[in-house]
């Protein structure tokens, strides 16, 4: 093993670790979501690295742990948790996006005549809105997809507009 993964396994795996779970606990209270959901989610694959390094660093000793019945029951209440919570989108079929995410993804081929009303505005309005902020808007039934594209703008920038739009 070299001498940087000995020497920087552990303290890497705990410091992803505590990020990984204070950005959880966040995301899970619902306290700034937008600022921690991309961070838990990379910063936990970044995880993977030094978590792989210290297991081979310390892979005698945890193999150790799996002839004691605190390990082996351990992890079959991990797997049986987990296997609780993806089960009925797995059995139920979809792209196993959270509901909110799956929303977000119909976005793009909805017009902004379809946008407008969940914005507590009118059609014409947040037209005007985007039109006003620099965007190629040809008419209120214009897909938001189409619009960011002909815009040279992500779908996100189109949003962020249309929410600093809203009354």
């Amino acid at each position: 093993m070299s001498a940087f993964a000995s020497r920087w396994a552990t303290p890497l795996v705990t410091g992803l670790f505590v990020v990984s779970l204070v950005s959880g606990i966040a995301i899970f209270f619902g306290v700034g979501r937008a600022a921690f959901t991309g961070m838990h989610e990379w910063l936990s694959m970044v995880l993977v690295v030094p978590f792989v390094l210290h297991l081979q660093k310390n892979w005698r000793p945890f193999l150790a742990y799996f002839k004691r019945a605190p390990m082996r029951v351990a992890m079959a209440l991990s797997f049986a948790g987990a296997l609780a919570f993806a089960a009925p989108s797995m059995i139920g079929g979809g792209n196993g996006a959270p509901p909110e995410r799956q929303l977000i993804q119909l976005l793009p081929s909805r017009t902004v005549a379809q946008l407008a009303p969940l914005l507590g505005m009118a059609a014409t309005d947040l037209e005007a809105a985007l039109v006003g902020a620099g965007l190629k808007v040809t008419s209120p039934d214009e897909p938001i997809g189409q619009i960011s594209t002909d815009s040279s703008v992500t779908t996100s920038q189109l949003l962020a507009i249309a929410l600093a739009a809203k009354p």
